[in-house]
């Protein structure tokens, strides 16, 4: 694969307003600041309110750590959007078994946003390969460690705020920020 062509991450959860935007923006912010061009994220939803902006309040979020809301557009998940995704990144268990659903063969290559985050850290990267190599070697190696250690809903899943109350927003950030930062930190390693 050539090096100029970006790994590709698609986050996805129901309305795609509010998670799978966060973490799209926050991991191609992240991304960028190290790498600039050699990773390319977008989201999708399961059941999504299409054509809609960020909610204000996730948009928020996302500006204060360091992402930009603007210019963003919901739009349902197709098989179309996955293919050619290198990685899909589930909000929760149940968009992870949608995503299967959808597309059996990106079974080696969806996650949840967390289970990975769980991963990642236990997994050497390879400092010398570009960041697509590194980051299917180290999938597949996730893979194995994912069927060693399943995780359950706690672990795994990002709580969905929309329309909750303000409690619930705040639980969204404390389980999906860190996890993206983990992502980020993992990568930086290799930089």
């Amino acid at each position: 694969m050539s090096t100029n062509t970006p790994f590709r991450i698609l986050t996805v959860c129901t309305g795609n307003i509010c998670r799978s935007p966060m973490a799209e923006r926050l991991l191609q912010a992240g991304f960028d600041a190290m790498a600039p061009g050699e990773f390319s994220v977008a989201s999708a939803g399961t059941g999504a309110l299409v054509g809609s902006g960020i909610e204000p309040h996730v948009a928020g979020f996302v500006n204060v750590f360091g992402g930009d809301s603007a210019n963003f557009a919901s739009r349902q998940l197709s098989t179309d959007i996955l293919a050619g995704q290198d990685l899909v990144l589930a909000l929760s268990r149940a968009h992870r078994s949608r995503i299967v659903e959808l597309a059996p063969a990106l079974l080696r290559r969806t996650f949840t946003l967390r289970e990975l985050a769980r991963l990642l850290p236990q997994i050497e990267g390879e400092p010398d390969a570009g960041a697509s190599e590194r980051w299917k070697a180290a999938m597949a190696r996730a893979l194995r460690l994912r069927t060693a250690n399943p995780g359950g809903p706690d672990e795994d899943d990002v709580v969905d705020p929309y329309r909750r109350s303000e409690d619930v927003y705040q639980q969204m950030v404390h389980e999906l920020t860190p996890a993206v930062n983990t992502l980020l930190a993992w990568e930086r390693r290799y930089r």
